[in-house]
């Protein structure tokens, strides 16, 4: 059997962090919290649960989860963020992997829980994560705060049965608010890459995902949530391409957190190139 490590990073994660911590305590050796110097309740729950907490100023998604990585004290890992939730389902997998692991990373479903309700439609569902892996050939990349694991070439993946909760908002306007923060930090990444944006990037691609996610992939099925997300994420689009177009119109200042953590050496596997 191997020792399993649990990571997890959190800021201000009082009401999330109880549940996530309680689904993995039975599978874990030992659970790593790198937490961004909390004001809530955080480090009491963490005591309570007697975790290991690591504190670390949160520079990215991918520079907190790759400095996680690093507190580890065994190679296999299963990295989680506080708003997740492992189900009974994944758990019995999970366990079962830890009496036979044989592959280098195993990926498993998401399910997203938006404002109470289970997604199962619009693209949001299944929603494949690795995060189940050996650190010894894998790292987080991708572009922050799009976070994927990314495997050496060659590695090799199996699925899981069971899905990964993930609470993702509890209400719209927490969607809306994390959108325009989340769109600030794409779009400075994507004008450092050499993308472009012009009118009919504004215009077209908002439209086009809404079409695509709320009749082609059936987010209608999930009655007024889905109509929600459909039209936030929509939204989300165009704030990204005219933020992009500002940006390049008025040049622009790096901040913390938006780096592309692409690496030559590794490349990404089929299981990680899905949307945050």
């Amino acid at each position: 059997m191997v020792s399993l490590s649990v990571i997890i990073i959190t800021h201000n994660e009082e009401e999330n962090l109880p549940h996530c911590l309680a689904s993995v305590r039975d599978i874990a050796d030992e659970i790593v919290v790198v937490d961004d110097f909390s004001t809530d309740g955080t480090m009491k729950i963490c005591r309570e649960f007697g975790v290991r907490v690591v504190l670390h100023k949160f520079e990215g998604h991918i520079e907190q989860k790759n400095f996680a990585l690093t507190q580890a004290s065994f190679p296999y890992v299963l990295s989680l963020d506080a708003d997740e939730e492992v189900s009974k389902t994944l758990y019995q997998s999970i366990s079962a992997i830890k009496e036979n692991w044989r592959y280098d990373g195993y990926c498993f479903n998401r399910l997203n829980i938006y404002c109470g309700t289970p997604i199962k439609h619009g693209g949001w569902y299944p929603d494949k994560k690795l995060r189940l892996f050996d650190k010894r050939k894998a790292r987080w990349g991708g572009i922050n705060p799009h976070d994927m694991v990314i495997l050496k070439p060659g590695s090799k993946t199996k699925k899981l049965k069971g899905d990964l909760l993930h609470y993702s908002y509890a209400s719209t306007t927490e969607h809306i608010f994390k959108v325009n923060r989340y769109t600030d930090i794409f779009s400075t990444a994507y004008v450092r890459q050499g993308r472009k944006a012009g009118f009919l990037h504004i215009v077209f691609n908002p439209t086009w995902k809404f079409i695509r996610n709320y009749f082609l992939r059936l987010g209608f099925l999930d009655g007024s949530k889905g109509l929600s997300i459909c039209v936030i994420q929509a939204y989300e689009t165009f704030l990204k391409y005219s933020k992009i177009n500002v940006l390049l119109k008025n040049g622009v200042d790096y901040p913390p957190g938006f780096r592309s953590m692409k690496s030559p050496e590794l490349s990404v596997s089929k299981e990680s190139l899905i949307a945050h």
